[in-house]
């Protein structure tokens, strides 16, 4: 695969890790949006192909000259999909190059495929994205909670490659590469949080005060009735002056959103109102880091560690 790119000295650069094509756009787009409209240099990796995701939008039709039939057909849709999100985002996007292992479904479910990312033993997995960390240089690195958010098996990868990286990318005796990047800490590791139950209640409690119908009702309820446990959101980052970027990136997944569906069922005046935030959890710093925050570079800007 093409390495990542070096990260520039004297500038603040940021890396958010995803599992697939999509992700990127799903969860945290408008903070890396803004942070590259503001000179951060903002890097997405994203760990597999996509290819085993099912078609998501019902309007997609296979772009000319391409068949989706094949794994490797829709590999060369969603990079081409992938590269038209990193334009509308103003980001740079490095592949890590691993096979997506689907979404197995059943009562039990079937093992993964031999080739799946979930079943690449740890070191294999984690040295590209180790390799990745030294290249670019990131001060902040943003990725999934243990859960991976949801329990798709590459998410839940994702986060344990991350935590992998985190650990071990400023060490130069692990992971060591005849050629490779010299090693590189990075400084702060933010969780993504996409839907906490204070922003479903306040986008809902809004709508419905509009008199609109709420894609969020039943989801809180349910939410609620499981009892799950709400991770900490520790820094809020706003950014509603990016949610465009951030529907833009959505949309160039042609095959994975549909325009008309869940992404877009929140009107964009009623979510800058009452809730213009893209939220995380601070879960490790090298920094003094005091939350909660605003600000993912809080504790980096200014200092000497923003080299």
């Amino acid at each position: 695969m093409p390495s990542a790119p070096w990260g520039t000295e004297g500038i603040l650069r940021l890396m958010a890790v995803h599992a697939h094509p999509d992700d990127e756009a799903s969860k945290g787009a408008a903070t890396t949006a803004r942070y590259a409209a503001e000179g951060v240099e903002v890097l997405v990796v994203t760990c597999t192909g996509g290819e085993r995701g099912d078609v998501l939008n019902p309007a997609f039709e296979v772009p000319p000259g391409h068949e989706f039939e094949s794994l490797a057909g829709k590999r060369a849709v969603r990079r081409e999909e992938m590269a038209a999100a990193a334009a509308a985002l103003g980001v740079a996007q490095h592949w890590l190059g691993f096979t997506d292992s689907g979404l197995p479904e059943g009562d039990p479910l079937p093992p993964l495929d031999p080739d799946a990312f979930a079943l690449v033993p740890l070191e294999q997995a984690a040295a590209p994205l180790v390799e990745a960390v030294r290249r670019f240089r990131p001060h902040v690195i943003t990725t999934y909670d243990p859960s991976g958010g949801y329990p798709h098996p590459d998410h839940v990868y994702t986060h344990t490659v991350s935590m992998e990286a985190w650990d071990a990318a400023g060490d130069p005796a692990r992971y060591v590469v005849d050629g490779g990047a010299p090693a590189w800490t990075p400084l702060k590791l933010y969780y993504n949080h996409g839907f906490s139950l204070p922003r479903l209640r306040a986008v809902h409690e809004a709508m419905v005060g509009q008199g609109l119908e709420s894609p969020f009702g039943d989801w809180i309820e349910s939410r609620v009735a499981r009892e799950i446990p709400e991770r900490p959101v520790t820094t809020l980052v706003p950014v509603a002056p990016y949610f465009a970027a951030r529907d833009a990136a959505l949309i160039a997944h042609a095959s994975q959103i549909d325009p008309d569906g869940f992404f877009f069922a929140v009107p964009r005046d009623v979510e800058a109102d009452v809730w213009p935030w893209d939220e995380y959890e601070l879960a490790a710093t090298r920094v003094p880091a005091p939350t909660p925050e605003d600000d993912l570079f809080d504790g980096i800007r200014g200092t000497e560690v923003a080299r």
